[in-house]
């Protein structure tokens, strides 16, 4: 069994796909799962560091504004993508896990840790997986200064580590956001690529990742990985119970600009605005895409090797169309890498969600899978109306334990990127267990598979069978004897059996069961759509699912 503390993600590259981010927990740096893109920014010059313990801006001061940073975006998008220089001594890459997690921030230097402030961020330290540092700057009154990087500090003991050695070749890789309710604990951590995550006051848990864009995503080639360079942070108010803050990212497809308003509470809420300026056409381009991991829940068994009920971040992917439907997508860990596509015009949201918060569903008093927080994202309007044509993707590829991102979603527009283009795109995320937005029709439950046929009877060809239990809306207070019924579809000449669906007081909901026979000489994947109605009205969200039948070859065994 694997323990995280957070735990690392380790790369998982395959045919089909690479993912990168990195896990994070409130006491201790992470690394990325896959080596990052290099960068166009060299390290941190290396200065003396303030008098005073807390960090402060101490560079040269320099107008900053958003404007500003669009500018540079463009700049950087319209010449040649300059790779990294940076070079991390030898000792600080051959650092072990372990090692590298002892690098431990010293509180006392974080930045506004002695001004009263409302929020304070302390710093990660280059390592590792971690070979590019990024430059942190301070605004102040419309002006920037950097903040500069010192060995004092952090603390190098532990890793066996030199102070002296760091002085001329690190940096920082990137840093957790602090809020006044709490100083021990996070609301928010960026490290790794152009990844961050972000807890609600809820539960105060990490779970999964989102990322400022994604570039290539599914293709038969390594993905690319634009990166955040340098950040840019507004000193608060007193009093204030917003961040805002600011990157720049680079990657040799594409650069861009982005700004984050960050409000922690019991659901912490970021407004995001990002400024898009492709150095050449990009084949898919992936809008507020979100990373998750799923190794197996009880939709699907397939990989379940472990003591533990279910193992996953998130459970679904619910989706609110432009037309108003709202759709239910389970996860799966397919055995093979697959990517969906929901094709939609104008969404209102999407996100990856962990509905299942029962924590014997579960049984882990380690990591507490029941606690991860949902991540939705609400597009807002352009200056079109919205974000027009396109599809919400979803990519899943296999893995085989818990320590892997296996999961991403993302908008992927319908018009193709063009060299030398502006792309604007705004958007709010909402973390935690309660979310502003659900349908108001009842929700998918629990979804339940198994295979086919009837219960004491020779099985005569094979099949698969689902139990979809609905729950809220209507269903709880219609007379136990209301004409409800199930509307299935399935595709690719498949064939469903024995569909009933029938009121279950323990949940005062409606369970479905169906069987599903593919095509007798088919590999093909079946898609699956269900939904309950009355009176040709629909009562529920529509449960939708993808089921991978065994091979052919196979079929016999499983009878």
């Amino acid at each position: 069994m694997v323990r995280r503390r957070e735990i690392l993600k380790t790369a998982m590259v395959l045919a089909a796909a690479q993912l990168a981010g990195a896990d994070l927990d409130a006491a201790a740096p992470a690394e990325a799962k896959t080596p990052q893109p290099p960068a166009p920014q060299s390290p941190a010059p290396q200065s003396p560091a303030p008098q005073s313990a807390a960090a402060t801006g101490s560079g040269p001061a320099k107008p900053f504004d958003y404007a500003w940073l669009k500018g540079q975006a463009r700049f950087l998008a319209g010449n040649p993508y300059q790779t990294s220089k940076d070079v991390l001594p030898a000792s600080m890459a051959a650092l072990s896990y372990d090692q590298y997690q002892s690098l431990r921030f010293r509180s006392d230097h974080a930045l506004w840790g002695d001004g009263g402030l409302p929020f304070r961020l302390q710093f990660f330290h280059v390592g590792r997986g971690f070979a590019q540092a990024v430059h942190l700057y301070e605004v102040n009154e419309g002006q920037a200064r950097e903040i500069l990087y010192d060995p004092s500090m952090f603390e190098f003991d532990k890793a066996g580590l030199d102070p002296a050695v760091m002085r001329d070749h690190a940096g920082f890789a990137g840093f957790r956001v602090q809020f006044v309710t709490d100083w021990k604990d996070d609301v928010a951590a960026f490290l790794g690529a152009a990844y961050f995550r972000a807890v609600g006051g809820d539960t105060r848990q990490y779970g999964l990742s989102a990322r400022a864009l994604a570039v290539d995503t599914a293709y038969p080639r390594p993905e690319e990985f634009p990166r955040f360079t340098a950040f840019w942070f507004e000193r608060p108010a007193k009093g204030s119970g917003t961040l805002t803050m600011y990157a720049l990212m680079d990657s040799p497809s594409i650069a861009g600009a982005l700004r984050f308003l960050i409000a922690p509470g019991g659901t912490l809420i970021m407004d995001i605005d990002s400024a898009l300026y492709p150095r050449k056409a990009i084949d898919r381009l992936g809008v507020a895409p979100l990373t998750s991991m799923f190794f197996y829940g009880e939709n699907d068994r397939r990989a379940a090797n472990d003591w533990r009920p279910q193992i996953h971040d998130s459970d679904g992917l619910s989706m609110w169309t432009g037309a108003g439907e709202w759709i239910w997508r389970p996860l799966s860990n397919p055995a093979q890498a697959h990517l969906n596509s929901y094709f939609d015009e104008n969404p209102r949201g999407f996100g990856l969600l962990q509905r299942d918060r029962n924590w014997d569903h579960y049984q882990d008093d380690g990591v507490y899978y029941d606690r991860r927080p949902s991540l939705w994202v609400e597009p807002k309007p352009g200056s079109h109306g919205g974000w027009g044509k396109g599809a919400v993707q979803l990519f899943e590829i296999p893995t085989v334990d818990e320590t892997s991102d296996n999961i991403v979603a993302f908008w992927n527009p319908a018009e193709k990127t063009k060299a030398g283009q502006e792309m604007l795109f705004s958007y709010r995320l909402f973390w935690g267990t309660h979310l502003p937005y659900s349908s108001p029709l009842a929700q998918t439950l629990a979804t339940r598979t198994g295979i086919g046929g009837t219960v004491g009877q020779r099985r005569q060809y094979y099949s698969w069978h689902f139990a979809v239990d609905f729950s809220g809306g209507e269903l709880g207070a219609l007379p136990k004897d209301a004409n409800v019924e199930a509307v299935l579809t399935a595709s690719r000449g498949s064939t469903t059996e024995h569909l009933t669906a029938h009121y279950v007081e323990e949940f005062k909901g409606y369970r479905v069961l169906f069987d599903v026979r593919p095509p007798d000489e088919s590999n093909d994947a079946v898609d699956l759509r269900l939904y309950l109605r009355i009176d040709g009205r629909p009562l529920t969200e529509t449960w939708n699912y993808q089921w991978i039948p065994l091979p052919v070859k196979d079929r016999k065994a499983a009878l």
